[in-house]
């Protein structure tokens, strides 16, 4: 699963294909559910980098508190199940992150591990929802909300790997071809299938402080490797 992430400026120059021209990102290191989060999508042959919702609303929810709104999106199952394959068909994104959380259940608790590509950024595929709220009128900008929630797959082809899900990544030559509008489901999940076992193949983990595991815990000290045991 991706539970928890990290952004931070340095993820424009890490993703250049992809970020280019769109502007900054905020220094975050402990993103968690429900966080405003900034993901690039398609308007109209132009990519635009909004912040959505963390926490997937879909539109036919009759309420903003409505349950289940799941973060995360199985790959097995996101362009069939009932809550995500219009958003699959129709409205995709990409996650920007600099790495994300995993955590490894110990004798004294909880560890968390620190998941990241050497030397770049990290692309999540992922699905939004656009819900307009029956309260507000028609023509008030603040009527929608945007939510989303991130693709992921299952790790074991990853090396070392801590959970059994991770996120589905996608590599820069994917881009394009995960946000077009016109792209067929089964062209879409081949693509995320190859790219994001390819972005697996790459990343690395290590132990970092306890810290992270508190979501009101925040700065680059939570993504500094644990000194080794002496």
């Amino acid at each position: 699963m991706c539970g928890r992430y990290v952004v931070t400026k340095a993820v424009t120059d890490l993703l250049p294909d992809l970020l280019g021209g769109l502007g900054g990102l905020p220094d975050d290191y402990n993103v968690a559910p429900t966080a405003m989060v900034p993901v690039v999508r398609d308007r109209h042959g132009e990519r635009v980098l909004p912040e959505v919702k963390w926490g997937f609303l879909p539109s036919y929810a009759k309420d903003p508190k409505q349950r289940p709104q799941p973060i995360n999106a199985r790959i097995e199952t996101v362009a069939t199940s009932g809550m995500f394959k219009r958003s699959f068909a129709r409205s995709r994104c990409i996650v920007p992150a600099l790495g994300y959380y995993e955590w490894v259940v110990t004798p004294t608790g909880k560890q968390p591990h620190y998941i990241h590509a050497p030397e770049a950024g990290l692309a999540m595929a992922g699905v939004l929802s656009a819900w307009a709220d029956p309260s507000k009128d028609r023509d008030d900008p603040e009527r929608w909300l945007i939510s989303m929630a991130i693709i992921t797959r299952d790790a074991h082809v990853a090396p070392g790997e801590v959970h059994d899900r991770m996120p589905a990544c996608l590599s820069p030559e994917g881009y394009d071809r995960w946000l077009q509008e016109d792209a067929s489901s089964a062209d879409l999940l081949d693509l995320l299938e190859d790219e994001s076992l390819a972005v697996a193949r790459t990343l690395e983990h290590y132990e970092v402080s306890r810290d992270a595991n508190s979501v009101r815990n925040n700065g680059p000290g939570l993504i500094r490797p644990l000194p080794p045991a002496s």
